[in-house]
């Protein structure tokens, strides 16, 4: 039986180990043909020298799927352009962009230089706009063209950026400028039959062990919530023809457990009818604040 993403073409970054590598593997065998890009740097972004991308290559083809490697650099404009060109010359189209590529240096907000703040919004964010920008010119372009475009942009959050989290200023901003580039991008893309959707997983990851290895260590015998490959299936329907009509969300996946994660909203408020004075708000922002519903806790500070 055909796979639900039979046929599809899809870029997936920062694919050679963790969730990318499960990411990439589950799309595979589900049909797609795959660009497995990864620069197969550690998990500061430091040059490693090794080539996992080419591993995951290998894998694919060995259970009899399509794939090539990519090594370009996500953040890097020019690059980016081959990541998107290497699918068009490997399989002809391209259908999807899963951007997951990224990393962390993680610190307390008054310790963050301006060096690993910059590095760690460059992967993420800027890496996410340059990938998915050139993807959306070939998009359009074929729109343009009178050729019919079914696309998918799968974007990578996290709770960092959802909620907050101690210790990651920099990569909790970047995570929730993704969150919030997600919704631009369903609301203007929609048009050219693009969708665009985000993932705040929880998984283990070479990130995650670092900081919350105590929680994510797997226990024999039992359901492995923070196995990457749980969050696999829900990134191939989200790249399927079957996930047409959803876009504009976050999905948190932990587990056997997805959730729809509802973003800002409009709280309690209280119209004076003119011009506040500032001796007067201060009584009225305590009584708001006892009126709004608790906001789920900062990561780290429980």
């Amino acid at each position: 039986m055909a796979g639900i993403c039979e046929g599809r073409v899809v870029v997936v970054t920062g694919a050679g180990r963790g969730l990318g590598r499960a990411y990439a593997l589950g799309l595979a065998a589900e049909g797609a043909k795959v660009v497995v890009n990864d620069l197969g740097v550690g998990t500061h972004g430091d040059d490693t020298q090794e080539r996992p991308a080419d591993e995951v290559v290998a894998e694919i083809r060995a259970a009899g799927g399509e794939a090539v490697a990519n090594f370009d650099d996500v953040a890097d404009w020019e690059g980016a352009q081959r990541i998107i060109q290497s699918a068009i010359d490997a399989f002809g189209r391209l259908d999807a962009v899963v951007n997951n590529a990224g990393f962390v240096r993680d610190r307390m907000f008054v310790s963050c230089t301006p060096e690993e703040w910059d590095a760690v919004i460059r992967v993420h964010l800027r890496g996410h706009f340059c990938v998915t920008r050139h993807a959306v010119d070939y998009w359009r372009n074929e729109a343009k063209a009178g050729r019919p475009v079914d696309a998918r942009i799968i974007n990578t959050s996290s709770g960092a950026g959802l909620q907050g989290s101690v210790g990651q200023s920099s990569y909790a901003a970047a995570k929730a400028g993704i969150a919030t580039l997600t919704l631009v991008q369903a609301a203007e893309l929609a048009r050219y039959g693009i969708t665009a959707n985000g993932l705040a997983p929880n998984a283990r990851t070479r990130m995650t062990m670092t900081a919350f290895a105590d929680v994510m260590t797997p226990v024999e015998g039992q359901f492995d919530i923070f196995a990457p490959e749980n969050t696999a299936p829900l990134v191939a329907w989200l790249v399927s023809e079957k996930s047409k009509h959803c876009t504009g969300q976050i999905f948190e996946l932990i587990g056997g457990t997805i959730r729809l994660a509802l973003g800002w909203n409009d709280g309690p408020e209280y119209d004076i009818g003119r011009r506040w004075q500032p001796e007067e708000l201060g009584e009225k922002i305590t009584e708001l604040l006892a009126e709004r519903p608790a906001p789920k806790p900062v990561y780290g500070t429980q």
